[in-house]
């Protein structure tokens, strides 16, 4: 599980890439974890879907999912027919303690023929959850601000010259040139009109500088 740091920020959170099957047997019962990347609830309903064709013989399909913002994320939880409260919030809770978003995990369970009672159904959710997590491999999402800039050519070495000092701040630039210079950059979003207002200042405001919405690239 890769990066190790899992707090998000105001400029990335972490969500997945790649998420292999993991399987768990506790008392004769299966349970079969995978998780997935889902950039909204469609996405996220579409891998359950996924899962419930492929193990259709199963006794259970439970499932959680946490979408960004991390400022205002959508959490959905679902015990599929368990008890209340015994897997849909035990897989959301890895979830969460994973600092995860735009993630969903569905268990699927085979009943093995002996009952694990509440508590233990919990600890299997939440056990089987937390490996697949463990076996993913987990990415940087960006949150950007896109930056429109044109210009006149005096001042275009100017402004090349700050976005060389920003570094890696300036996460991907595009340049055309008719009929003048342009330049769109995407940046993080809380660094967008800080870097504005130093390329007014450098080119004394002879630059038009646009920043547009906020969107997501991950690394």
């Amino acid at each position: 599980m890769k990066p190790d740091d899992n707090a998000s920020c105001a400029d990335w959170y972490l969500t997945l890439a790649r998420c292999p099957e993991t399987e768990i047997k506790i008392l004769g019962s299966r349970f079969v974890a995978e998780a997935f990347p889902a950039r909204d609830s469609a996405a996220a309903r579409e891998h359950l879907a996924a899962v419930r064709r492929r193990y259709h013989d199963a006794t259970h399909h439970c499932s959680a999912y946490r979408l960004a913002p991390p400022e205002n994320p959508v959490d959905f939880a679902d015990d599929d027919g368990e008890p209340s409260g015994t897997a849909g919030n035990a897989i959301l809770g890895t979830i969460r303690r994973a600092g995860l978003y735009d993630t969903i995990v569905v268990v699927t369970r085979y009943f093995g023929g002996t009952k694990l009672g509440t508590g233990g159904l919990a600890r299997a959710y939440a056990d089987a959850g937390r490996l697949a997590l463990e076996a993913a491999t987990i990415r940087r999402k960006w949150r950007l601000a896109k930056m429109i800039i044109t210009c006149d050519y005096q001042v275009l070495g100017t402004i090349e010259a700050q976005m060389k000092r920003a570094g890696a701040l300036v996460h991907s630039a595009e340049r055309a040139f008719d009929p003048e210079p342009r330049i769109v950059l995407k940046i993080p979003r809380t660094e967008a009109r800080n870097f504005a207002d130093r390329l007014a200042e450098a080119t004394a405001a002879r630059a038009k500088i646009e920043i547009t919405s906020e969107e997501c690239e991950e690394d």
